[in-house]
């Protein structure tokens, strides 16, 4: 006898209007506005594009972690630490900002680049952890397909009796990055202390009868099993979507800009350390990023 599937319900579904970040770039951010400011532990998503002569020159991080995903080109990052590299369409880097990093995210000459970039919160005893780096490569993300018609790039987690490679985050959570054609159904289980949300990148799905498309964001209840979706058979063409789960983490959350602490106290000496150069940002004295400098362009 099997058990019977609980879908979870839609709790809200936010649309991301395109805005200004960085210097020159665009991004859709349907996480971290004042229509979902946070859902424990995700504090932000932005889905970016970014042209040639603008990108994210240094800035500051503390007390999170970042996931950035590659849709298309090829995207420079350098930090403070000496670390330095490129990433290519379908790769991913896991950074932990931990008690402060300071870095550049700069598209390779000549290169328009798309991705994602979410930022996890960290759990309070490891917001003074030393910063660190997780590439995961394009070639190294298993693959499930359920059937004919869906395809899921397991990033971190487990579907359909497919595992990820590794955990990458210190925070538990899973990414999928789900195609599916018209026609097709699937239901993807989520564990039961996740919180779980769905950002739709290409095309539309029906969940609960609803259609949901491109650029919409979709937040999910606690109670039930996972999620079950779905793409009609006279939909226009294949969706393209991504499946975000993480630990729900009780503990406060108080941002101003890159710095994610627990009281207004540990972000004022979040600011202070950052400009003194002190406990952790240490190494932000005097440095700058030889990406930003390529042609003259910050």
């Amino acid at each position: 006898m099997t058990t019977k599937f609980i879908p979870r319900a839609i709790s809200k579904i936010a649309t991301a209007f395109e805005q200004s970040e960085g210097v020159g770039a665009r991004v859709r951010r349907s996480i971290g506005t004042a229509t979902v400011r946070n859902f424990t532990p995700f504090l932000m998503l932005d889905h970016f594009k970014v042209s040639p002569d603008a990108g994210f020159p240094d800035h500051p991080h503390r007390g999170q972690e970042t996931i950035t995903y590659m849709i298309d080109g090829f995207f420079d990052h350098e930090d403070f630490t000496g670390s330095r590299g490129t990433l290519g369409p379908g790769d991913l880097q896991f950074m932990t900002a931990g008690r402060g990093i300071v870095h550049a995210e700069i598209p390779a000459p000549n290169n328009s680049v798309e991705g994602l970039q979410l930022w996890v919160d960290l759990p309070t005893e490891l917001k003074e952890c030393e910063p660190r780096y997780r590439d995961l490569r394009a070639k190294e993300v298993p693959v499930a397909e359920p059937n004919d018609k869906v395809k899921i790039k397991v990033i971190s987690g487990r579907s359909h009796g497919i595992d990820s490679v590794k955990d990458l985050a210190y925070t538990p959570m899973w990414f999928f990055d789900v195609s599916m054609k018209p026609g097709s159904h699937i239901q993807q289980e989520i564990p039961t202390d996740f919180n779980v949300f769905l950002y739709i990148m290409k095309g539309s799905v029906t969940i609960e009868g609803k259609k949901i498309s491109q650029y919409q964001n979709v937040f999910f209840d606690t109670k039930g099993d996972g999620l079950e979706i779905s793409v009609p058979e006279d939909a226009e063409g294949e969706a393209q979507f991504a499946i975000i789960g993480g630990k729900i983490l009780n503990q406060p959350i108080v941002q101003h800009g890159p710095f994610v602490e627990t009281s207004k106290e540990r972000i004022y000496k979040a600011f202070m350390d950052y400009q003194t150069h002190s406990n952790g940002f240490e190494r932000a004295d005097g440095w700058s990023s030889e990406i930003s400098k390529r042609g003259g362009r910050f």
